[in-house]
């Protein structure tokens, strides 16, 4: 940097730089999405071991004029720690897959490509350009989504059904990386008989949570569009119904990424609804919650970053939030629970237990 410039003359351009790269952080999303659907996570893993850029070009079946961009993207990909470089033997650069990457790859049992294609989906993405004209609207029942479109998620999912079996698919293979924690938490259900998973979508999780423990039985709650034709197990079952008129009893249930998308009255009527449900166990039955507790700190990490960055797509989204622990521990006051239990879980959520 020139020696001539005034400190605030760099703190100016180190401000600008920081615009920069927030007005340019769509990019990185839209290298993450093109990855997926030219499929190089999967070259990469079929290939064996690390691939040189023409092998790459090959496997992909692309045009050799795209072979400089391709670099480019890579090279982008690589910063942003998707992929790895390294040497073959005869010294030249080839690419391989991290951790994240891995995660990419559809022979993966817990593959997340579906994900990035469903939170990447353009209509779902366009949102986010009407949340400042959003602001200025006083339509308060209206959301991000009803601005963009002209109506809401669930019914553009509704209308949609490529979008709506991809998004679908999305939450499934979010639920099954359940698979990584779940024999660790078996303690959790133990005392109980019968568990309902209020909606709980196609059933993933309970697949994972039924798989592992034999002698519970597990029912999923779900709208009848989405469970009408699905078929059950020994212990899981699948019932078509409406979480705010009515949840099935049991000795327990669960709402995993389900109340963050609504507002603190539909959450509690949902949470009055699993407490009627959990009665017949007396104190010893419980609500399992799976969802987002922010911190009130917010320190500078990944972590809260993402969490932060998750509320806001709740309120482009649906009419959700991700909640503070006192924001939880209010709530559940509300809707008659005595105490609770929060432990982290996955990632970015923790695993809130809760009691009558």
């Amino acid at each position: 940097m020139d020696s001539t410039q005034t400190p605030q003359a760099t703190e100016l351009l180190q401000a600008q730089t920081h615009i920069y790269n927030h007005i340019f952080n769509n990019i990185n999303s839209m290298c993450l999405k093109s990855s997926v659907q030219l499929g190089i996570p999967d070259a990469i893993h079929n290939h064996g071991k690390p691939i040189t850029l023409p092998e790459l070009v090959s496997s992909l079946k692309l045009h050799p004029g795209k072979t400089v961009p391709l670099y480019r993207l890579m090279r982008m990909l690589v910063y942003s720690g998707f992929f790895v470089t390294t040497k073959t033997a005869d010294g030249q650069e080839a690419y391989d897959l991290t951790l994240p990457s891995k995660l990419l790859v559809k022979s993966n049992p817990n593959c997340l490509s579906s994900f990035v294609l469903a939170l990447l989906w353009p209509d779902y993405v366009a949102s986010g350009h009407f949340l400042g004209d959003w602001f200025k609207n006083d339509k308060l029942e209206d959301t991000v989504y009803d601005q963009a479109h002209g109506m809401e998620f669930w019914e553009y999912n509704s209308r949609n059904p490529e979008y709506n079996e991809i998004f679908n698919e999305a939450m499934a293979s979010d639920s099954r990386m359940m698979n990584l924690v779940i024999g660790d938490r078996k303690g959790i259900f133990d005392g109980l008989n019968s568990i309902v998973d209020v909606g709980g979508g196609n059933g993933s999780l309970g697949k994972v949570i039924s798989g592992n423990l034999p002698n519970l039985q597990y029912t999923v709650l779900e709208r009848a569009q989405v469970v009408g034709s699905l078929e059950g197990t020994k212990n899981l079952n699948y019932v078509a119904g409406d979480m705010f008129k009515h949840v099935p009893s049991a000795d327990a249930t669960l709402l995993k990424l389900v109340l963050h998308c609504f507002n603190d009255e539909e959450c509690v009527k949902i949470l009055k609804n699993c407490k009627n449900a959990i009665a017949g166990k007396g104190k010893d039955g419980k609500v399992f919650v799976i969802d987002v507790v922010l911190d009130e700190t917010n320190k500078q990490d990944e972590l809260t970053e993402t969490k932060l960055l998750f509320d806001i797509l709740m309120m482009l989204v649906v009419n959700g939030r991700q909640r503070t622990e006192k924001e939880w521990a209010k709530m559940f006051k509300d809707a008659g629970f005595s105490h609770y239990k929060i432990s982290p879980l996955l990632g970015v959520r923790s695993l809130i237990e809760v009691y009558p």
